[in-house]
């Protein structure tokens, strides 16, 4: 299906952080001009705001398009205020041992059904470019590549459950774990939504 240019503007954001005009323009192959017209539009709909930054050296301050809390919201949220109630409700009503329950049962369905699809990838590499498949699908907008020192980064660029993450960091202890155990790799997460981040990241190093 063709996607819309603010679709278009909205996921190049999302993925790859505050954007100028013009670079938005190049990416969708159309004029910085008429690539501000669109950025205009969409910010009176409240999805995008520019922000001024300063330029290095004596350079002219650039404008650069960030998306609002709205234009986050274009993106799934896996039923955030629906899952945040409930979350809350258990703890209340169970205590937070039930909580804890729960996410080590998801944990573990999650690890076993990623070990099955990882089954076939022999290699780290191969097990994180699957393992960024799976992520994406699942919503978080994965993407993954090798640095020069030979380690990787996984980054996720949406985070679908992130109302259920806020209520409870379990949930955020609990997919660490399981990447580690996936993976076989030692992993440090170095950038976190939660914590203010635009995106997760994640540093992982052959064992």
């Amino acid at each position: 299906m063709r996607q819309s240019p603010a679709n278009r503007i909205l996921i190049l954001i999302k993925t790859d952080g505050p954007q100028l005009a013009a670079a938005i323009g190049d990416a969708l192959g159309i004029s910085g001009e008429a690539a501000r017209q669109q950025l205009s539009k969409m910010a009176e709909e409240g999805l995008v705001e520019p922000v001024t930054v300063a330029a290095a050296g004596r350079g002219r301050p650039r404008q650069l398009w960030h998306l609002t809390a709205s234009g986050n919201r274009q993106f799934p949220d896996g039923h955030a205020e629906l899952t945040a109630n409930l979350l809350g409700t258990l703890v209340e009503q169970l205590g937070a041992a039930a909580l804890d329950t729960v996410i080590s049962a998801r944990e573990a369905e999650t690890l076993q059904r990623y070990r099955q699809e990882l089954s076939e990838a022999h290699d780290l590499a191969s097990r994180i470019e699957a393992l960024a498949g799976i992520r994406t699908r699942e919503g978080y907008m994965a993407d993954h590549w090798q640095e020069a020192d030979r380690s990787f980064m996984l980054v996720e660029n949406h985070c679908p459950i992130c109302a259920a993450a806020t209520v409870c960091a379990g949930f955020c202890r609990s997919e660490l774990e399981t990447f580690r155990a996936v993976l076989g790799a030692d992993i440090e997460r170095s950038e976190h939504i939660l914590a203010g981040a635009r995106r997760c990241a994640y540093h992982i190093m052959p064992r």
